[in-house]
């Protein structure tokens, strides 16, 4: 830096220009001196020099140029000229005129002298002057510019605390939010599995197509995973809001910090530049250029707020992050518990089923065992029925053959009435092993029917047990939700 008025090399460190030949004029000198004036500087621009206005008057006297009468002389070599008048040549002054021109001379030179002293002496108070008042201000916008840095370092550190804590916030907040993503996909899966179970149920036959136990817990465990979706959907969006929220603060942070940074690296060379310091130039004007925008409360206020902000979108974040995490932790609870109502209804209605299947399978081997005890019976009385009928052809024909016995050998003789009394027995006895016989097979049919009916019971149990067992219960083994959601949620907490 340098002060106005001092250039880098003055003219009066130059060497002094050799003296003239000839010495001017006393009255010369002091009139130059009379009519000087004090130096006034209209400019700061204009460089202090002493030539440039005290310029000492040099002139060169000569005698009267006689040169048309004596053209090929020098003016040194030309004699005086002497007047032929009586009174002598020239008009002369007196002595007392020279002592008092010298004396007038000498008065002219002290005070001039006395004056060029007084001004050395005020240029050198002043010189000093103005060296301190430079160092003084220049100290005062150092220390100034120290303050600034200081307060530069400050409010940088405050940022960069905030903005690692901005993001360590915001690197939580999106693994939620891939949590969240993970467990809304995967509840998908076990919405399907318990639609299809339902679909899968609309399958039985016959009795077993009833509204059981199952069924309800399937359309409340339907109910539950679409409302426990409708939450994490809503969830979902709240942190990808809050996310936008937090990417937001974090960009005015780190706008904030490189203002700051950027700021911090001009006023830090500006700190450092001094006077012997390369890269300084005039800027003419610049102090009349106002290109502020704020004022140290103002710009201490806008940082302040940044911060504010931020702090409480970090709040607001880590309030979602924990009901979020509830929120994983109740739905994840809640899908479960009704997972387990269903597995256990599921294992309930097997047990009923395979029970029923098992008893009717006991009453299905009885009723086969009984069918054919009573087909054999059935044909043993269709033998006997035979054998009847056979005996009841012998005796007919034998009262057949004795009513072509001649005359009186007609004789109603004891072999007479029996062989009638046996026709008689025999018929009574078909009579009786044919309704026995209508009645074993009417019996037989129903044993058949019911045969058929717990053939069919059968296959009907079947269907259901292998609907419930091995679709619906075969997907729900094979797909562990549930255990997955709860897998995320224990992991979240870990």
């Amino acid at each position: 830096m340098e002060l106005y008025g001092y250039p880098l090399k003055a003219k009066f460190n130059q060497p002094r220009p050799p003296p003239p030949k000839v010495l001017p004029a006393t009255s010369t000198v002091a009139a130059g001196c009379k009519n000087r004036n004090p130096y006034h500087p209209e400019s700061f621009s204009m460089p202090w020099m002493p030539n440039s206005y005290y310029k000492a008057a040099a002139l060169n006297p000569t005698l009267s140029p006689l040169t048309e009468n004596f053209p090929g002389l020098p003016p040194t070599k030309i004699v005086p000229f002497i007047s032929e008048r009586p009174n002598g040549v020239f008009t002369r002054h007196t002595l007392d005129d020279w002592h008092r021109s010298n004396l007038t001379n000498y008065k002219e030179s002290e005070a001039a002298r006395h004056n060029a002293e007084r001004l050395r002496a005020d240029l050198t108070r002043t010189i000093k002057d103005v060296y301190q008042q430079a160092k003084r201000t220049q100290g005062e916008s150092t220390k100034n510019l120290g303050e600034r840095i200081n307060d530069i370092d400050y409010w940088k550190s405050e940022l960069c605390i905030e903005l690692d804590a901005m993001i360590r916030e915001n690197n939580s907040l999106m693994d939620m939010q891939k949590r969240l993503e993970r467990a809304l996909a995967d509840t998908e899966g076990p919405f399907q599995v318990a639609h299809k179970c339902l679909l899968n149920r609309e399958k039985r036959m016959g009795i077993d197509l009833v509204s059981d136990d199952v069924e309800k817990q399937l359309v409340t465990e339907i109910k539950i995973i679409r409302s426990c979706r409708e939450r994490l959907q809503q969830c979902l969006d709240t942190v990808n809001a809050q996310i936008m929220c937090n990417k937001e603060a974090r960009q005015e942070l780190e706008k904030d910090l490189a203002d700051k940074q950027m700021g911090h690296h001009i006023d830090n060379k500006c700190y450092q530049l001094k006077n012997s310091s390369r890269g300084i130039h005039f800027f003419k004007g610049v102090e009349r250029i106002d290109a502020t925008v704020s004022v140290p409360e103002t710009w201490a206020r806008f940082t302040d707020n940044n911060i504010f902000r931020s702090q409480s979108a970090r709040a607001a974040s880590a309030k979602l992050r924990a009901s979020t995490e509830s929120l994983l932790m109740g739905t994840a609870d809640e899908m479960w518990r009704q997972f387990s109502k269903v597995n256990d209804a599921f294992a309930s209605r097997i047990t009923e089923t395979a029970n029923a299947k098992s008893k009717i399978q006991t009453h299905l081997a009885k009723t086969r065992q009984e069918i054919f005890q009573l087909e054999t019976k059935i044909q043993v009385i269709q033998k006997t029925i035979r054998d009847k009928e056979v005996q009841l052809k012998v005796a007919q024909t034998r009262l057949d053959e004795r009513t072509r016995r001649p005359n009186v050998e007609l004789c109603r003789d004891a072999a007479q009435i029996r062989l009638v009394q046996e026709v008689n027995e025999i018929n009574e006895t078909l009579r009786n092993l044919h309704q026995c016989l209508r009645a074993s097979e009417d019996v037989l049919q129903m044993l058949v029917r019911s045969k058929g009916v717990l053939e069919h019971d059968l296959v009907v149990k079947n269907n259901s047990l292998f609907i419930d067992q091995e679709r619906c219960m075969g997907m729900r083994r094979s797909y562990p939700s549930t255990v997955q959601i709860l897998g995320y949620v224990s992991a979240g907490l870990t």
